[in-house]
């Protein structure tokens, strides 16, 4: 009884802690740049959630992220995985902007491989400038993907690691920029508690410089722009648990809490439950603290079905923006 109560007592530690953050202004629990750095980073895509149920969860699931998901959260729980998965993601992103995201995962007995492949497209846009606000008559999209190789390994039945290196290329108008970042992961299984530790670092590599050449109307006429700014990757270390609040011949329920120090802007506390029926039917809530134009919990369900001897998962995923609108994340898995 003392265990859990201890484990509890670190969960509410957490949401006291992201509680505190939202009422006391300018102050950070780790050291961050993020306060003076907010929107220097390229590559922004990378930061759209592409996981239907950790959406559902608040962005809450470093420490439990499920199968093909993992190549995205954390590497190192790629392994925990029971087998090889297929994960096929959709993001209905703001603005008619979608994102799309496919992985697979081997496993090898201790060791599990993984490819993943993010796009997202913007489609046709009308460009416009500060001299001709409603239009100049020409459109223009932005393109943006990433491709990433994955390696976990289980090195005892309480801990693993993981590492993916990922290729980046993003496209606007005729300017292209290029780019290598690496992931790297740890996890950590507490004994039979059922609580568990996650450490992450996202996106970590260096500055890219982008080529190409676009036109631009200035105050001296059109001028043809060649030379450019570095662009950062927007890297991101984070910190979760997850824990096995209640588990019954039918009903279970997790909670999981997760806080992120991204490289360019504030720091960020997530927390989030699931409760599953039978291990085939969830339910799921979470809610950021630190978000901007974040109001209300995010909401998600999700169901385990069994197919040819095998199973599928089906994902959703809902969470809104005050003036942005709502996000709608779906997701298939096929467990092989």
């Amino acid at each position: 009884m003392s265990s859990r109560i201890q484990i509890l007592a670190i969960i509410v530690l957490l949401i006291g802690l992201g509680l505190a953050e939202t009422t006391v202004a300018q102050r950070s629990l780790l050291p961050s740049l993020g306060g003076s750095r907010s929107g220097t980073s390229g590559f922004q895509f990378l930061k759209v959630n592409v996981d239907a149920r950790s959406a559902g969860m608040g962005n809450s699931n470093v420490a439990d992220a499920s199968g093909g998901s993992s190549l995205y959260w954390n590497p190192a729980l790629a392994v925990q995985g029971s087998g090889s998965q297929l994960y096929l993601g959709h993001t209905a992103y703001f603005a008619d902007i979608s994102l799309n995201y496919a992985s697979y995962i081997h496993k090898f007995r201790n060791i599990a491989l993984g490819a993943s492949l993010t796009y997202l497209d913007s489609g046709e846009m009308n460009e416009t400038t500060e001299f001709q606000p409603f239009g100049t008559g020409r459109t223009f999209r932005t393109v943006h993907m990433a491709a990433g190789l994955s390696f976990s390994q289980e090195l005892t039945n309480l801990f693993s690691y993981g590492v993916t290196v990922k290729y980046l290329d993003e496209r606007i108008e005729e300017i292209e920029v290029k780019n290598v970042v690496f992931d790297l992961g740890f996890f950590y299984r507490v004994g039979e508690t059922g609580l568990r530790f996650a450490i992450g670092l996202t996106n970590f590599g260096v500055d890219a410089t982008p080529g190409g050449e676009t036109t631009r109307l200035t105050l001296d006429g059109e001028q043809v722009m060649t030379e450019f700014e570095d662009v950062s990757p927007p890297t991101n270390f984070v910190l979760g648990a997850a824990y096995d609040a209640y588990q019954g011949e039918s009903l279970n329920v997790l909670v999981t809490g997760q806080l992120t120090n991204p490289s360019d802007d504030a720091e960020k506390l997530s927390v989030g439950a699931e409760m599953g029926y039978i291990n085939q039917f969830f339910l799921r809530a979470g809610y950021q603290f630190g978000v901007d134009e974040v109001q209300y919990p995010n909401f998600g369900v999700g169901f385990r079905l069994p197919v040819a001897g095998r199973s599928m998962e089906l994902d959703y995923g809902f969470s809104a923006r005050e003036r942005l609108g709502s996000i709608h994340r779906l997701a298939v898995k096929f467990n092989l």
